[in-house]
């Protein structure tokens, strides 16, 4: 496994951060607290919020805002919606507890809902397909990514590392933080791995910014990794 360089972060980074991990569970397994809203997504016009809801009071909705804020519908999707992804045409939404993914029209019509891996935590799409990251539990970890077609029609489930947790799509290749591993993993589009890179303590989120793979990590720092090892 290759060392990327490491970038300690600023305080403003490690706010964020701290926040994102004030989800985790001392047992590893993340854990949404609050009022529920975990999630956006942007479909060029709107934005759309996955409410998980509370431990009494799941949410089980996304909400529909246009740029102002103002509340253009609620929807009824699985058991305590995690991730959200937008396909060009219409929103993905991970159903945490269900093991499923939901398809919506734009208008908020269930299109479609498809079995998945265990804890689906994480989306992504690749101009194709949907790829979602199967977490599981504390006691079964998922250590999964499933492939779906946009028709909803599984393309492939792939073994990754230990509790993926979250994705990104690079133009070519898929990246997926293993939580308790430690590390990111990169896969060709037909699930193949090209590469794996140790990065933080639980990496928790990616994003690509055109030329590297950005990873925020629970201890409190970033690493970015080349596209390529070479």
């Amino acid at each position: 496994m290759k060392k990327p360089h490491r970038i300690l972060i600023a305080l403003v980074m490690v706010i964020t951060i701290a926040a994102a991990c004030a989800m985790v569970e001392e047992a590893g397994t993340p854990t949404p607290r609050g009022t529920g809203p975990v999630a956006l997504a942007f479909d060029g016009e709107s934005i759309w919020v996955a409410i998980f809801g509370i431990p009494d009071a799941p949410g089980n909705t996304v909400t529909k805002l246009s740029l102002d804020g103002t509340e253009q519908g609620i929807f009824q999707v699985g058991n305590r919606p995690f991730a959200l992804a937008f396909d060009g045409k219409s929103i993905w939404v991970a159903n945490w507890l269900d093991g499923t993914v939901t398809k919506l029209s734009l208008d908020g019509a269930e299109l479609g809902t498809f079995r998945v891996g265990l804890r689906p935590a994480a989306l992504a799409f690749d101009g194709e397909s949907i790829w979602v990251a199967n977490f599981g539990t504390s006691d079964t970890p998922g250590n999964t990514v499933t492939r779906l077609g946009l028709d909803g029609g599984e393309l492939g489930t792939f073994q990754v590392g230990t509790q993926p947790f979250a994705l990104a799509f690079d133009g070519e290749s898929i990246w997926v933080a293993n939580w308790l591993d430690g590390t990111v993993m990169k896969l060709s589009l037909d699930g193949a791995e090209l590469d794996t890179f140790s990065v933080g303590n639980r990496p928790i989120a990616l994003a690509f910014d055109g030329e590297g793979i950005w990873v925020a990590s629970k201890n409190r720092t970033l690493s970015r990794l080349r596209l390529s090892s070479e």
